[in-house]
């Protein structure tokens, strides 16, 4: 393999395209990782995240093919340290990972560390990589690399991201969960059905219409104190830019729901790799008595299982609502590498 370090993330442009088919093939399918997502992201450095960072992104070629991608910066991360991390790092990116296929992992993991140990061009410490899935075949080629290095190996679990296996058939879903919880679902949902003023929900389909959904959401969002605090306008800028990308690439999910016309509740979701990921939300407390939030996320799920997506990821998080909706754990993890 050819390595090869990127400090300017326009030299890259060509290879978007290689760049998304060898992800789609990759370890960890994310839409975290696509080339359209972590430009934006390195542009703003996560929407105002990191204060600095120097691009260190690593790419091996093999027989003149893109065959492997470490997206890597150079920083001090959490604990003060000169580090190198995942581009995406670290609150608004749920999963992150090497871009390799399986076949070129062990090699691929092998030929990095060896280039980041002989690049005298970033004075790092440590290789410090957040949100990568525990179940990462990634976590385990790094710790056999790290150790033949006689290099300092942790490994630390951080969140759950709970998600919910769909059967297909949304009836078969309600099925499978809590009897109690089942019966709240459908209860709201008929509530909502009933309601004197007309209730609807859909998905936005029109680019014409794209900007003024994504302020409608954005503004459903910020009436939450929490997200109001975290949506600076460098993050808005950032958010703006990053639904677009996926609306563009076809894998964006923004849904409404709707009570007289008036937007009452907004879900972000990625419709990416068969899979629902639910990014973020927002509602108007007007409508609590309503319980607009889960309406809309009842009338998601039936959607889903309709349209035959194998799972909804509620990605990070162990919010209660979502295991009240059945969804059971799986972890991301830190995983770092000390010379």
């Amino acid at each position: 393999m050819d390595f090869k370090i990127y400090t300017d993330f326009s030299k890259l442009r060509g290879k978007t395209e290689e760049w998304n088919t060898l992800l789609s093939e990759s370890v960890t399918n994310s839409p975290f990782l696509r080339f359209e997502f972590l430009l934006p992201w390195w542009e703003t450095l996560g929407g105002g995240e990191w204060s600095t960072g120097q691009l260190h992104l690593v790419t091996a070629d093999q027989d003149g093919q893109l065959v492997g991608i470490a997206p890597l910066f150079l920083t001090h991360n959490r604990d003060g340290q000169p580090a190198l991390m995942l581009l995406g790092s670290i609150e608004i990116s749920d999963y992150l990972d090497l871009v390799v296929r399986p076949k070129d992992l062990d090699a691929f993991v092998e030929g990095l560390l060896d280039a980041l140990a002989a690049d005298d061009s970033a004075a790092w410490s440590v290789l410090d990589l957040y949100n990568l899935l525990q179940e990462s075949v990634t976590i385990c080629a790094l710790k056999k690399a790290a150790e033949k290095r006689n290099w300092v190996f942790s490994q630390q679990r951080l969140q759950p991201a709970p998600y919910i296996p769909l059967p297909g058939d949304f009836e078969a879903y309600l099925a499978g969960i809590d009897k109690k919880q089942r019966h709240e679902i459908r209860r709201k949902m008929r509530r909502a059905k009933a309601h004197e003023k007309p209730v609807r929900w859909y998905i936005v389909k029109d680019g014409d219409t794209l900007e003024a959904e994504i302020e409608a959401f954005l503004d459903l969002m910020s009436k939450d104190p929490q997200k109001a605090v975290f949506l600076t306008d460098v993050m808005r800028s950032h958010l703006k830019t990053s639904v677009r990308a996926a609306f563009e690439a076809g894998w964006l999910q923004l849904a409404f729901l709707e009570v007289d016309g008036v937007k009452a509740a907004a879900s972000l979701n990625l419709d990416y790799d068969n899979r629902i990921l639910a990014y973020n939300s927002g509602f108007d407390p007007e409508y609590l008595d309503l319980s607009v939030g889960w309406v809309l996320l009842g009338y998601i799920l039936q959607w889903a299982n309709e349209q035959g997506r194998s799972e909804f990821d509620f990605m990070r998080g162990d919010e209660q609502y979502k295991y009240r909706f059945g969804a059971i754990d799986r972890f991301v993890t830190r995983v770092s590498i000390s010379r």
